[in-house]
C-alpha cells in the first residue's frame, strides 16, 4: 500500500466508509479520520507525492477527482461539487492546483 508508513489500514478504512456515498465527502473529517491531519509535514508531503499521479508537483482537478481511489482502488470518485469544493479549500494561491505546501496547510486547517 502506498500510505503503508504513513497510515494505518483500519483508519483509512474508517475515513472511506464515512465518505462512501457521494456527497458526503469533507476534506477535513476525512483527514482526521485517516489519521493524516496532526502527522508532520514531512508525512503529509509523502502523502501527497502519492496522490500526484502525475508527478506534476501539483495535485490538479483531475486526480482530485478520484483522491479516494488513491487509499483505495475500488473507492468511488468524488463528485464535480466535491471535487470543486475541495480544490477551493487548499488552492490558497488561485492558481487551479495544490502544490505540496498548500496540501501541508490543507490537512492542518
Amino acid at each position: 500500500m502506498a500510505f503503508k508508513n504513513i497510515l494505518e489500514d483500519a483508519k483509512i478504512a474508517a475515513a472511506l466508509a464515512e465518505c462512501k456515498d457521494a456527497g458526503t465527502f469533507c476534506h477535513k473529517k476525512f483527514f482526521t479520520t485517516c489519521g493524516l491531519a496532526g502527522k508532520s509535514a514531512a508525512d503529509i508531503k509523502k502523502a501527497f507525492y502519492v496522490i500526484d499521479q502525475d508527478k506534476s508537483a501539483f495535485i490538479e482537478e483531475d486526480e482530485l477527482k478520484l483522491f479516494l481511489q488513491n487509499f483505495q482502488a475500488s473507492a468511488r470518485a468524488l463528485t464535480d461539487a466535491e471535487t470543486k469544493a475541495f480544490l477551493k479549500a487548499g488552492d490558497t494561491d488561485n492558481d487551479g492546483k495544490i502544490g505540496d505546501d498548500e496540501f501541508v496547510v490543507m490537512v492542518n486547517a
